[in-house]
Order: C-alpha cells, then sequence, then structure tokens
C-alpha cells in the first residue's frame, strides 16, 4: 500500500528555516537531495544547528554530543 504525502501537512510542520526551497513539504524529495550531498535534512538538527545551514553528518554529530 503506497502513502500519500501530506505536502500542506508537512510544510506546516517544517522546522527547517530554509523557507524558500522548492522541496519544503516534500520530505521524501528533502531527504534524497541531502543524502545525495552527504548531508542531513535541516527537521533532524537542534533549532540551534539547523540555523547555521551546515547539514553535514560531522556537524550533526558534534552538536549532539
Amino acid at each position: 500500500m503506497a502513502l500519500e504525502c501530506n505536502i500542506l501537512k508537512n510544510k506546516n510542520n517544517c522546522t527547517c528555516t530554509y523557507t524558500s526551497c522548492s522541496k519544503r513539504g516534500h520530505c521524501c524529495e528533502c531527504i534524497a537531495y541531502h543524502r545525495g550531498n552527504n548531508e542531513l535534512p535541516g527537521c533532524l538538527f537542534s533549532p540551534e544547528a539547523e540555523k547555521t545551514y551546515d547539514r553535514s553528518v560531522a556537524n550533526f554529530i558534534k552538536t549532539m554530543q
């Protein structure tokens, strides 16, 4: 059974501060984009770390310690 993406609900719940991103609300596209760049999406970071726009795995690990 395929799940449908509720883009409006995703946009309303998205914590990423890059609001002009074309992938906002399209979580699967966002994850695929960041994964392709060896990054993580902003929604996985703390609010303080997310605002740096450093989506690297190294930054995620550093800020989660």
